[in-house]
């Protein structure tokens, strides 16, 4: 089975949003029951931001609450935006490869499948700042 990125990006956002949701998610495991084949290859640019978005989590939450409101705190972001958000955030800073709108513009299509108009815009207010610098 062959994926192209923009299926990969949403495997790697339902992977971390399991892990989000129970720690002891076996990353390979639920990779082949949700694409439902056990042969599947995990793909090595799923695997690059699954563990990279796991790995770097802490310094990705630093610099999405660098451009939060005042009234806004990682603890307030609905789980799928923050997850989002770490993944475009992780792609902007450690996927050189991948230019950052095309980062941004993936994340607000994940926004747009998995959440709301609202989340969608404000992902891409806080996004915005990835574009600009």
């Amino acid at each position: 089975m062959s994926l192209n990125r923009h299926q990969i990006r949403e495997l790697a956002f339902q992977t971390l949003f399991a892990i989000n949701a129970n720690q002891e998610t076996d990353k390979e495991s639920f990779f082949h029951a949700i694409v439902k084949d056990d042969e599947a290859e995990y793909p090595e640019f799923l695997r690059q931001l699954v563990d990279g978005v796991i790995e770097h989590q802490s310094e990705l939450d630093s610099q999405i609450s660098e451009y939060l409101g005042q009234k806004w705190s990682i603890g307030r972001i609905a789980k799928v935006d923050l997850i989002v958000l770490r993944i475009a955030f992780y792609e902007h800073d450690y996927v050189d490869d991948i230019p950052d709108k095309v980062a941004v513009n993936e994340a607000i299509e994940l926004t747009k499948k998995y959440s709301d108009d609202r989340s969608r815009r404000f992902v891409s207010g806080v996004l915005s700042h990835i574009v600009e610098g």
